[in-house]
């Protein structure tokens, strides 16, 4: 069972929208109107600490960087690696500006953004380690809170840039 207060209004929708630069996805919409789940590993939309919010944010991004910067990690399509690392997060931090945001759906689970898309397997990103853990986002809250099996699901169908790519490569 989630815990949860009443759905974000309209208004509420907006305004997250326009603090962080980000339109959710439909599905994701429509489960955070039907009611906002609270509690540990929630992002709190409506009353969260800004910081901590923008912080999860980014959390796929600089964790790719962290692996470009630390382990060597390099996407085929930035083109020539430098050979010295802080060029190769310079680099790869300019690609990454322009991929698909991923929003928290819950810890490190993320959905795209992007209003008038939906049907986007939920995806656990940790570093470069990107796993499908639900087909969808429905899928995905059976497995994880409604006694379903949990974890990584099979036949996932990928469907935004770059992520796919990372979540294909650890299959």
């Amino acid at each position: 069972m989630i815990a949860s207060r009443p759905g974000l209004s309209g208004a509420e929708f907006d305004a997250v929208e326009r603090e962080f630069g980000f339109s959710f996805a439909d599905d994701h919409r429509a489960f955070l109107a039907a009611a906002l789940p609270v509690g540990r590993g929630w992002p709190d939309w409506r009353d969260g600490d800004r910081a901590e919010l923008r912080d999860r944010l980014a959390m796929p991004v600089e964790g790719v960087l962290f692996d470009v910067a630390e382990n060597g990690f390099w996407y085929g399509a930035w083109g020539p690696q430098p050979p010295e690392p802080a060029d190769a997060v310079t680099v790869a931090r300019r690609f990454l500006m322009t991929v698909p945001r991923l929003i928290p759906v819950y810890s490190h689970r993320y959905l795209p953004a992007g209003r008038g898309t939906s049907g986007h397997p939920v995806l656990s990103v940790m570093q470069t380690d990107v796993v499908a853990y639900g087909t969808d986002l429905d899928d995905y809250l059976r497995r994880e809170f409604g006694g379903g099996e949990p974890g990584p699901v099979q036949g996932a169908r990928p469907t935004v840039a770059f992520w796919k790519d990372l979540l294909q490569a650890f299959r």
